[in-house]
């Protein structure tokens, strides 16, 4: 868990034990060791209480400059919020801003250790506003290992954030005297530092994680003015929910939000803070998307199993995801429960991620009757989730999480199903509408204008999410691939030029040289991986079988020495693996599926031996969804290729493949 405590001054102390360098070095090491204890959260365990010890003592032991030392700033145990995790040693000095970490009787240098140090100055240079411009450098200290060749290497990203050095304890002193002169900048105001804001955006991953933890949403969330939104609607959503309880009232509400803007995130938030069953608030979030449900849940039984180990407790694996399974649940098992069971749920909220792909009436029908064997069912998906809250008789709450263009397979209804169910049954229903529903891409269509004039019909604008929160580093990016998919060419060129700097989109028809471009912008442990079209049937010459299913949870989750990972590069992740979750670096390899013939697009898919035309409107749109999907998966920066037709084969000749390469060349994008 994490500690903070705000002081007199406003400050978020993160430390569990700070002060001036020079005061450190006159201290006594018990008295310091006493406090690193008082501020502990914890039981203290002996190994913990040596390490601090040791180092303690190599850290007063090193020959710091005289000249700042007066000035300088150490801090023990300092949170990192969005890894929830703390780094050993923070040093302010100078101008510079050191992050060592111990590895206590250890002689070598592994690479999840390095990776480790590094992550923590990623999070600080990405999310902590007083230090994005800091000059850092991240050291790995072996307190068993032999001295080392001092070496400083500054990274290809040129932000002032160096690759790690390794050192051995007595060399500590070398790399600070060495850091120093590597930089000239600005001498570091520590105390501005320490009342920097610090403003993280998570994956949905480390999320989820942090959430069910025990972390409130405003820790692992951007704070600043463009983010609001998100606590906003959050905190919308909880009073909508206690208005109904309170009233006795049922009540269904529609939020909606850009790509990445942490739609998910607002419902995780709204379940895990009603995770008792006994409470009368109790509920629980639900997804159709298998995979992002897989992982979620996976990831947060290791992290159960691994929490309870540090405490010095034991739980199985088993055990801990049973109690992981109440908590996210497959909307499919849910609904196949209640078909079954004519009781009301005991949730009286309940969440539904990614509301807009819940089936339409003929594709839920056709469903019942080849699988159910319920030859008479007569509900869309939506009309019958409703139905299962609307047998409570106080009262209930849905929360339909919605997105844009994301509908991406066969049957998905888009929000109307759901306004139609309304109409048709549920007309008792308080209904809590975003504003951005009036536009096209959420396909409300008609309905919606029959809704919105109904009488307990209320519109919100904080029930919208217009910041990405995925794509830190270009909030424009999912405009600029609405712009792309709908050929808004000068628009598009105008996007990208503003968004290049920090989010960088680069072209190449080489997936080799692709793949050394991503482990190239990769740093620490941030997540790369190959990514295409579930259609993209003709990339086997280059290694690509989509009819090969990836595990997302191996995909997602895995390390970078596991051949199933995505780190791997080898095994690749469709639309509908990726959708919901992210990436850091990603490289979209686009196929003769979806092909640019001049003026527009033509949606194609392989069957048999050759390639055929999509005539249907929906399935054209799925298609482009699908692309959308792939190319609003990376946070950080992404590579595009588009591979060369071979004159040779007639399922890839060059015409199914250069134009698409030369529209996207004439936006602007960068190539390698």
């Amino acid at each position: 868990m994490e500690y903070s405590l705000e002081n007199s001054n406003g400050i978020i102390r993160r430390w569990m034990y700070g002060e001036k360098l020079e005061h450190f070095l006159q201290k006594d090491a018990d008295s310091i060791l006493g406090e690193l204890g008082r501020h502990s959260l914890g039981s203290i365990e002996s190994t913990q209480r040596n390490a601090w010890s040791d180092q303690i003592r190599i850290m007063k032991s090193v020959a710091f400059p005289e000249s700042l030392a007066s000035e300088a700033r150490i801090y023990f145990e300092l949170t990192v919020p969005r890894l929830g995790r703390r780094a050993d040693v923070v040093l302010i000095i100078g101008h510079i801003m050191f992050i060592l970490e111990f590895k206590a009787g250890e002689s070598t240098f592994n690479r999840s250790a390095l990776d480790q140090v590094w992550d923590y100055a990623l999070d600080f240079k990405n999310f902590h506003d007083a230090s994005h411009a800091l000059n850092i450098i991240p050291v790995l200290i072996a307190t068993e290992a032999p001295r080392q060749p001092v070496t400083i290497c500054s990274s290809t990203h040129n932000d002032g954030l160096t690759q790690p050095t390794c050192v051995a304890p007595s060399q500590i002193g070398d790399i600070i005297h060495n850091g120093l002169a590597h930089f000239r900048a600005p001498l570091i105001d520590a105390e501005a530092w320490e009342r920097g804001r610090y403003m993280p955006t998570p994956t949905i991953v480390e999320a989820a994680r942090a959430l069910y933890a025990g972390h409130a949403v405003e820790d692992i969330s951007r704070s600043d003015a463009g983010a609001q939104n998100l606590q906003v609607t959050a905190k919308k959503v909880d009073t909508i929910i206690e208005h109904s309880r309170s009233e006795r009232r049922k009540a269904i509400c529609f939020v909606t939000g850009v790509p990445g803007a942490g739609k998910t995130l607002v419902g995780l938030d709204v379940a895990t803070r009603h995770l008792n069953p006994n409470s009368e608030t109790y509920s629980v979030f639900l997804s159709g998307n298998g995979p992002l449900v897989a992982v979620l849940r996976e990831a947060l039984t290791r992290d159960r199993v691994e929490q309870t180990r540090q405490l010095g407790n034991v739980i199985r694996k088993g055990d801990a995801k049973k109690e992981v399974e109440t908590f996210i649940q497959n909307v499919h098992h849910f609904r196949d429960e209640y078909l079954n069971d004519a009781g009301a749920p005991p949730e009286h909220v309940v969440l539904f991620d990614e509301a807009q792909r819940a089936w339409t009436l003929s594709q839920t029908s056709s469903f019942m009757q080849q699988k159910k064997g319920k030859p008479d069912f007569n509900q869309s998906e939506p009309e019958f989730l409703i139905s299962c809250l609307d047998r409570h008789h106080d009262w209930s709450v849905v929360i339909c999480l919605v997105g844009s263009g994301q509908e991406i397979n066969t049957g998905e209804a888009g929000i109307s199903e759901w306004f139609d169910a309304i109409l048709k049954r549920f007309q008792s229903w308080d209904v809590y509408l975003s504003s951005n529903l009036t536009e096209a891409e959420y396909r409300g269509g008609e309905t919606f204008q029959r809704i919105i004039h109904r009488p307990n019909t209320y519109v919100d604008s904080n029930l919208h999410l217009a910041t990405s929160m995925r794509s830190f580093r270009a909030e424009t990016l999912s405009r600029f691939v609405r712009e792309v998919l709908d050929l808004e060419v000068e628009s598009a060129k105008a996007t990208l030029s503003g968004l290049q700097e920090r989010y960088p989109i680069v072209l190449t028809r080489n997936l080799s040289r692709a793949k050394q471009w991503l482990r190239q912008q990769a740093r620490g442990s941030e997540r790369y991986g190959i990514v295409v079209s579930s259609r993209a049937e003709r990339l086997k010459p280059h290694a690509i079988d989509v009819r090969v299913k990836t595990d997302p949870v191996k995909w997602f989750l895995e390390g970078k020495e596991d051949t199933r990972s995505s780190y791997y590069l080898e095994d690749v992740a469709t639309e509908f693996q990726v959708q919901g979750l992210e990436l850091d670096w990603a490289c979209v390899v686009w196929d003769g599926d979806l092909r640019f013939n001049g003026d527009q697009w033509a949606h194609n898919q392989f069957r048999g031996s050759r390639w055929t035309r999509i005539n249907k409107v929906d399935r054209k749109r799925y298609l482009e969804n699908a692309y959308r999907v792939l190319l609003t998966r990376a946070r950080q920066g992404m590579v595009v290729v588009v591979p060369e037709g071979d004159g040779n084969d007639a399922t890839r000749p060059h015409d199914y493949y250069d134009p698409t390469y030369n529209y996207l060349k004439s936006l602007g994008l960068k190539t390698l």
